[in-house]
């Protein structure tokens, strides 16, 4: 029984989609604004720590295709960090839930100058479908001041690395202001 079904899996097609396709032109260009903002910003790489505050995990998984081997962050001078002792950037993803506001304030207080907030995806900018329950405080901007907004229920990794790309670039410029990703 079990091997007329393992034999059928083993030369069938895999039911999963195709990765989307990734313009060369358009990550090449990525790479080197990226690569040249931060090494003049920061002399070094951009460390990132992703704090999930009560998301549904669907921009998490974008963060993840960002880091994979389509996208590979680790390229664009992006790497994620395990501590916030060693982060630039605090990436926040999902509304802040009442269980996750003082985790996510005690990650702050453990982050070094200069720190970047972002909020990725619309549960993080305003709270997106879980506004207004019971359990959710609301946005990131409710617990922490924001410094980028990546609007998307995911935002896609192309979305998170050109936010990323414009943050740094309004830094290094103090006249431009961010608040919204293209």
């Amino acid at each position: 029984m079990l091997w007329p079904k393992l034999a059928k899996r083993l030369v069938s097609r895999p039911l999963t989609d195709a990765a989307p396709a990734a313009s060369e032109e358009v990550v090449a260009a990525l790479v080197a604004r990226l690569e040249a903002t931060s090494r003049a910003r920061l002399g070094r790489s951009l460390s990132i720590r992703e704090v999930d505050a009560g998301s549904c995990n669907g921009c998490e998984l974008e963060v993840n295709a960002m880091a994979g081997v389509l996208y590979d962050m680790e390229r664009f001078g992006l790497r994620i960090v395990a501590s916030p002792k060693h982060a630039d950037v605090l990436l926040v993803t999902g509304p802040v839930t009442r269980n996750m506001r003082e985790a996510l304030e005690r990650t702050r207080a453990c982050t070094p100058e200069p720190c970047w907030i972002v909020a990725a995806g619309d549960c993080a900018v305003d709270g997106g479908v879980f506004k207004g329950s019971y359990g959710v405080e609301g946005g990131v901007a409710r617990v922490l001041p924001v410094d980028l907004f990546i609007p998307g229920c995911p935002p896609t990794p192309t979305q998170l690395l050109e936010g990323l790309l414009s943050l740094l670039e309004a830094q290094a410029d103090p006249k431009r202001a961010v608040r919204a990703a293209p």
